[in-house]
């Protein structure tokens, strides 16, 4: 009985330390930049001015959730629930967000007596965007199906990703909850475009100061399908010209360019004839979850073994086995959903650093999401590799997720001598080598390894991702199904089979 099982913690969060609260500290990188220059540019607008600063606010505690210590040794629920931040003190965080204390300097005129006289509306919760959310090609339909169990609506797939609506804090729940798609964008203009000029027009008429200003860095990208532009780099010019004069116009500077680490991300895509701008709210790729640092000799990304399960039909309810595991990828994204936990509860995003950022809406939906995350793996996941290099990532990996070491059974074995565990059938998932990774003596693995999964894995269902559309073939087994996919640039076949006992073979 559940009741007299001791407790297997799978999973936990030790709540990180405070930060040095002293303002006097020594500051390096490009937010002691801004400081620097936001001192003297007050130092030069006069005495009246500098009377009416104000002191910069001091740090947040408790919420850098990458330098934690070791995991807590006992019992306990695997994620430990963090005190809300009371209100009043909400305006606290803003320099833990790397938001500049000094208003942006307006410009001359009446504005100017006005601070962020050209500062569009706070952000609604109420008001709806269109959001695009792109994935890896293939899961379009899966990301799709997830987006609407999250509950969002209008959904709808379409090449190399999904649109949907959602308010500012369905937004964040999308980068907190969604483990297939690859960024958040949300669109914020739209419009018919046939010359460059016509791109600076649709930016300079944009309201970007509702989302970020002079006080923050930005970067700009661009990409097209089918659209009559010369020049991609010529017309990501003139989109970062016109969102700079803009800021300008408004608030009297411009904001920096930073190409590596950028506060503010700006997408614009072009077609045949509309160039559309979204403003990135994800930051970092969401496959970056923040526990893969050994990444294997050909790795997954994170959301494409979350689609390969998601695909595979396997639904966290019984096992699973990767012969070929690599550094893990497929297995830790697997316990991740077995326990429900959030793929992005440990990652910061780019919409932290913008404007008008609710900090304690956003800590409180992470800490609701925490509360559904189950306290031990009902399941056994085994994973296994030939290479002790790679069950040494593997395990290393699994332990930056902060999974405990029984929550995966990691172990060097060839895959033809893999056996199941005891219980009902459940499901292969898995990404063998393949191309130049296979040698010309291990051509022979195919069908040995065939002869294991019907001598010993009668009714599960085995699903394997390969560039080699042969591979049924050398398996001598039939594909129920043949998904299209991509790893990266690699056209790849997701093959699933269907095991019964030594018959189920293709007949050449």
């Amino acid at each position: 009985m559940v009741a007299d099982t001791p407790s297997r913690k799978t999973l936990s969060i030790k709540p990180g330390g405070s930060r040095d609260a002293d303002p006097d500290r020594q500051r390096t990188g490009s937010r002691a930049h801004r400081i620097a220059r936001a001192t003297v540019r007050t130092r030069d607008e006069g005495d009246e001015q500098r009377a009416g600063e104000r002191r910069p606010y001091p740090p947040r505690e408790g919420n850098d959730e990458r330098r934690r210590g070791p995991r807590p040794e006992g019992e306990g629920r695997p994620f430990e629930r963090r005190p809300h931040a009371p209100r009043e003190n909400r305006e606290r965080y803003a320099d833990s967000r790397g938001i500049d204390e000094r208003p942006p300097r307006a410009p001359r005129g009446e504005a100017a007596e006005r601070p962020y006289a050209g500062r569009g509306p706070r952000t609604s919760s109420a008001e709806t965007y269109p959001v695009f959310a792109p994935c890896p090609q293939g899961l379009e339909q899966a990301l799709a199906d997830e987006l609407t169990a999250l509950g969002f609506e209008n959904v709808s797939a379409g090449r190399a990703g999904c649109r949907f609506t959602a308010n500012w804090t369905g937004m964040m729940r999308a980068n907190l909850q969604s483990r297939l798609a690859t960024r958040i964008l949300v669109q914020v203009a739209q419009g018919p475009v046939s010359t460059e000029d016509d791109i600076l027009a649709l930016a300079h008429a944009t309201p970007w100061e509702r989302w970020f200003g002079a006080e923050q860095t930005l970067r700009v990208d661009t990409s097209a399908v089918r659209s009559p532009m010369h020049s991609l780099q010529y017309c990501n010019l003139r989109a970062k010209d016109g969102i700079c004069d803009r800021l300008r116009d408004r608030e009297g500077a411009r904001p920096s360019i930073d190409t590596v680490r950028p506060d503010a991300r700006v997408h614009l895509f072009l077609d045949e004839t509309t160039a559309t701008l979204y403003l990135d709210t994800s930051g970092e790729s969401l496959f970056k979850r923040g526990w893969r640092y050994d990444k294997g000799e050909a790795p997954l990304r994170e959301n494409l073994a979350a689609g390969l399960l998601a695909l595979s039909g396997w639904h966290g309810d019984t096992a699973l086995i990767d012969p070929f595991c690599g550094s893990g990828t497929i297995l830790i994204e697997a316990a991740y959903i077995a326990l429900r936990v959030p793929p992005g509860v440990s990652r910061p995003f780019a919409f932290e650093r913008l404007r008008d950022h609710d900090d304690y809406l956003w800590r409180s939906l992470k800490d609701e999401a925490r509360t559904a995350i189950l306290p031990r793996l009902e399941i056994p996941l085994l994973g296994s590799d030939l290479d002790p290099r790679a069950i040494d990532a593997a395990q290393q990996n699994a332990e930056r997720a902060r999974l405990t070491p029984d929550a995966i059974s990691f172990e060097i074995r060839d895959a033809r001598d893999i056996r199941p565990p005891e219980g009902a059938p459940g499901w292969i998932v898995t990404n063998p080598p393949y191309g130049e990774r296979l040698s010309a003596d291990e051509t022979g693995l195919w069908a040995d390894w065939s002869q294991t999964l019907k001598a010993h894995f009668d009714g599960w269902h085995v699903d394997v991702i390969t560039t080699d559309r042969d591979l049924p073939r050398h398996l001598r087994l039939n594909a129920q199904r043949r998904t299209p996919l991509y790893n990266g640039a690699l056209e790849c076949r997701l093959f699933d089979f269907e095991i019964v006992g030594g018959s189920y073979r293709q007949k050449l």
